[in-house]
């Protein structure tokens, strides 16, 4: 289990961008669990919708890219005080199956498929009660500042 404290530790995003909440299971190079409680007092709810709020897909795929971005940092062994950053390297299969919305927990899972060089390829899913909300392939590169 990681609290938010841990996560700062390992994600260089600050409010209002951190969308990690917990992390409740690792296997560093397999996989992580983690959460985002979805809040009615989130910022972006003023303007996504103000009468009738949703947690926008794009956040969906951000949240998905920090946790994979934990799993990746932990697997190396780093973090971004040593000077390393993951950065978006791309997004295959995006797929939006369900609205999330104030008062949801967004389970959210990665899977490293596979590492090549400073390239890794995750497979991610976001749930909210068990069911699917989005799903993405994510393309991260792990870059030294």
């Amino acid at each position: 289990m990681m609290d938010v404290t841990e996560i700062r530790e390992y994600l260089p995003h600050r409010y209002p961008f951190l969308l990690i909440d917990r992390v409740v299971e690792l296997e560093e190079g397999k996989f992580i669990k983690g959460y985002k409680n979805i809040s009615i007092n989130e910022e972006l709810f003023n303007g996504h919708f103000p009468q009738m709020p949703i947690f926008p897909g794009v956040m969906i795929v951000e949240a998905l890219a920090q946790v994979s971005g934990i799993l990746g940092f932990k697997t190396f062994g780093k973090k971004p005080e040593d000077g390393y950053l993951y950065l978006f390297g791309g997004v295959d299969k995006a797929r939006f199956k369900r609205q999330v919305v104030p008062g949801d927990r967004l389970d959210l899972m990665s899977e490293a498929v596979s590492v090549r060089r400073n390239i890794w390829k995750f497979s991610c899913k976001a749930s909210v009660d068990g069911e699917l909300a989005a799903s993405a392939d994510l393309l991260c590169a792990v870059k030294q500042v």
